[in-house]
């Protein structure tokens, strides 16, 4: 999945000629905290609620005032990875997309970013949620897949953190089943940690919500 297909055809860019009370109402409009400043497709930033509160005349035009800008951006061909890196590492509301030649395409919204993730790691497809520990030099993607497939299981998205003394890997596995036992005891059998099991008794917006937050976490690291 590419920041391109991420693009939100909703929440406007701003010029230098709007003024921040404008900005500001279209951030409350959006529910964003950040609007990218656009000038013929050039962009020139980011500028947050925060920089307009400090303005000392809101009304005038965003060009009338000195701002320091941050300027964050990935390119249309980048993975949703890298979005969810930079709006993790920087807490930014949204993500504005260049194209190769630094021409202003869109943003990816908070909210848009955290569907379509949900989607990437099958958050909506119903099943169970397991995570596991194994060593580092013990680690085997083979083994585990063919543990969870002799109890007649899929691993539908996994993806995998590290301790911080570095000996451990935790494994995260949403899987196609929701009676995770025989999983867990093929597992246990095989001499893996079961840390955690989330069922199908978990409502779908949490579990996507623990995905994306485990990864956010990971990632800004």
């Amino acid at each position: 999945m590419l920041a391109k297909d991420l693009i939100s055809e909703l929440v406007p860019a701003l010029k230098t000629s709007d003024t921040g009370l404008d900005a500001l109402n279209w951030m409350e409009a959006f529910r964003v905290s950040h609007l990218p400043i656009v000038n013929n497709r050039i962009f020139l930033g980011l500028i947050s609620d925060a920089d307009i509160y400090d303005m000392n005349a809101a009304g005038e035009p965003l060009g009338n005032h000195r701002l320091s800008l941050m300027t964050p951006y990935v390119f249309d061909r980048q993975h949703i990875y890298d979005v969810v890196e930079i709006a993790s590492r920087l807490k930014l509301t949204i993500v504005p997309v260049l194209d190769m030649d630094k021409q202003f395409l869109g943003v990816i919204t908070q909210q848009d970013l955290l569907q379509r993730f949900s989607e990437l790691i099958a958050a909506h497809t119903p099943g169970g949620i397991l995570q596991i520990e194994v060593g580092v030099r013990d680690y085997a993607l083979s083994e585990i897949a063919r543990i969870v497939e002799d109890a007649d299981g899929k691993i539908l998205s996994l993806y995998v953190t590290q301790d911080p003394e570095g000996s451990s890997l935790y494994l995260t596995l949403k899987l196609n089943r929701s009676d995770l036992q025989p999983v867990v005891r093929g597992f246990e059998r095989f001499g893996y940690k079961v840390r955690a099991e989330y069922g199908a008794e978990l409502p779908v917006d949490e579990t996507a919500r623990r995905n994306y937050e485990s990864l956010l976490k990971y990632l800004s690291v």
